[in-house]
């Protein structure tokens, strides 16, 4: 075990799986606490964590829902007195269709899980960071935040939110102590990958063939890029978003 984030406590929503789960872990070997935040209960990475001789948490939690949210902040705060660091990585891809044919059902759950979910977990760990004038909040877009991607409307418009609302954040934080940046990973094999995919290899294969570097990233390169953000290495970089897609960075 490290420790760069001794004594310090990390959030990670949608931690149960895939960049999340990879975060989660990141974070436990930099010595840090971990609250796990998910909507289905998962005990795997909790024995993980305890093997590698750290401490995770695990909260149930619908991030689309405002009272559920404030509850699990203020579940943290009874426990641990704190919040240092939070990475708000819940989302859904959302049903394929196009614009005319995205229903109001489908439209309504992406962004009120990856959209209004942020600005739910902003809300509440901006409200506890102020108190100690001091904490990092790192928001998952997407590459899909910077571009269209035909087919997904609802998934693509959530994220280009978030990038603006993690901006705005930036701005509202940058004097109270709190940075607020964002990453916005490329093709990376995940759950949600396999799922846009239907695990076909000749349409992983196209995804791979988009990266500049010609294969799909693992969640941990994006766990790294986030735990760099969350150090003091990156004590001046706010309001950015990180595109790790082959390594280039995009504001």
């Amino acid at each position: 075990m490290e420790t760069l984030f001794k004594n310090k406590v990390a959030l990670v929503t949608g931690g149960t799986s895939g960049i999340g789960k990879a975060t989660a872990l990141a974070f436990a070997k930099k010595g840090a606490t971990v609250i796990i935040v998910d909507w289905i209960e998962n005990n795997e990475i909790l024995e993980t964590i305890k093997a590698m001789g750290g401490y995770a948490l695990f909260i149930k939690c619908d991030v689309s829902k405002v009272d559920e949210v404030k509850a699990m902040i203020e579940k943290i705060i009874r426990t641990f007195g704190r919040l240092d660091y939070a990475f708000n990585n819940a989302g859904i891809e959302g049903a394929n269709a196009t614009i005319q044919d995205c229903s109001e059902e489908n439209w309504d759950k992406t962004i009120g899980i990856n959209l209004k979910g942020i600005w739910a977990c902003m809300k509440f760990e901006i409200l506890e960071m102020i108190k100690h004038r001091t904490g990092v909040i790192i928001n998952c877009s997407s590459i899909a935040g910077l571009v269209g991607y035909p087919g997904l409307p609802a998934y693509v418009a959530s994220k280009h939110g978030v990038i603006g609302l993690t901006k705005n954040a930036a701005l509202e934080c940058a004097q109270l102590g709190i940075r607020v940046n964002a990453v916005c990973p490329g093709a990376i094999k995940t759950p949600m990958m396999s799922r846009l995919t239907g695990n076909k290899k000749e349409v992983e294969a196209q995804f791979a063939s988009s990266e500049p570097i010609g294969r799909l990233g693992e969640p941990e390169e994006i766990a790294n890029a986030v735990i760099w953000m969350c150090s003091d290495e990156a004590s001046f970089v706010t309001g950015h978003s990180m595109a790790v897609d082959g390594g280039w960075l995009a504001q």
